[in-house]
């Protein structure tokens, strides 16, 4: 489903950021790209949540928006996480990433702050004053603490019209239809396990986790379902549920880094902390799923 105002649309992958010995692995991050462009990947987002954003630097940041925008040669959009706790940083990330060249931004709500809806409307609008290229709204209230009212997106969309759309990871149907009639935005699913109930209430599809395993399927499950072809849809939805539970035994991106290095053994699975490495059980339980939805051979 195409939307008069957002560019972006199927499977967008949150992309995980490759680390080894404590630095990112920029070969498997560039191996990663090439991959989803052969799989069908609708777009790619970096320095976002599923990238470890709160632990990179400043020089990893530039060298990851410029290495994956160098690779994808606009083929796909490539969005980029600009979002923090503070104003002034956001706006800074945002300006940086415009000049490499990101095609849309991502900017989550300010967390630990903990702004009211007001102040919400003047963080993104000083975002949209400072930067033209298309901006994303975040609202992921789980783990930033800060819930956006639909309010607050229909506020912002009829204010600035390069505000194009809204990345909700919030598991509530009864918002969605409301962001989708009330609002300006397009609508992104950011919440893996409600994909399918997303798109069928008008989401244009999806940046997702599970597409860092399945980015093939997850590309197929948004536009059978747009086609109605439910059918097919429902096959595909069998084999991408499993996932979209058990990549999230533990915090993300700790099970889908490991799930990632067995599928490929040039890719880490290592995290930064205060991230720790996926438990043993955990471990089990999701290699015994990879195996039933044939990620991983029997």
């Amino acid at each position: 489903m195409t939307h008069p105002r957002c560019q972006l649309h199927g499977s967008l992958v949150a992309l995980v950021t490759p680390m080894r010995g404590g630095k990112v692995d920029w070969i498997a991050f560039e191996r990663l790209l090439e991959w989803h462009l052969e799989q069908g990947t609708d777009g790619v987002v970096v320095c976002g949540t599923t990238g470890e954003s709160a632990t990179l630097t400043a020089e990893e940041r530039r060298k990851l928006v410029t290495k994956a925008r160098l690779k994808l040669l606009g083929r796909i959009p490539l969005v980029v996480g600009v979002g923090t706790n503070d104003t002034r940083t956001t706006l800074e990330h945002a300006r940086e990433a415009e000049l490499l060249g990101a095609d849309a931004l991502l900017a989550v709500t300010p967390y630990y702050n903990k702004p009211s809806p007001r102040g919400l409307v003047l963080h993104y609008s000083a975002l949209a004053e400072a930067a033209r290229t298309p901006i994303v709204l975040y609202n992921v209230p789980s783990r930033t603490g800060v819930d956006m009212p639909v309010e607050v997106v229909k506020e912002l969309g009829e204010r600035h019209a390069h505000i194009v759309a809204v990345k909700e990871a919030k598991p509530d149907l009864e918002r969605v239809r409301r962001l989708v009639a009330e609002t300006p935005c397009a609508v992104l699913c950011g919440d893996d396990a409600s994909l399918p109930d997303f798109l069928e209430l008008g989401a244009v599809g999806v940046i997702g986790v599970v597409n860092n395993l399945l980015p093939a399927e997850c590309a197929a499950l948004v536009r059978t379902v747009e086609a109605r072809d439910t059918v097919r849809a429902a096959g595909i939805i069998e084999r991408f549920a499993p996932l979209a539970r058990d990549l999230f035994l533990e915090p993300n991106p700790v099970p889908v880094k490991w799930a990632l290095a067995e599928k490929f053994p040039w890719m880490p699975s290592e995290v930064r902390l205060p991230l720790a490495p996926l438990e043993p059980a955990s471990r089990a339980k999701l290699a015994a799923t990879l195996r039933a939805t044939g990620v991983l051979s029997p």
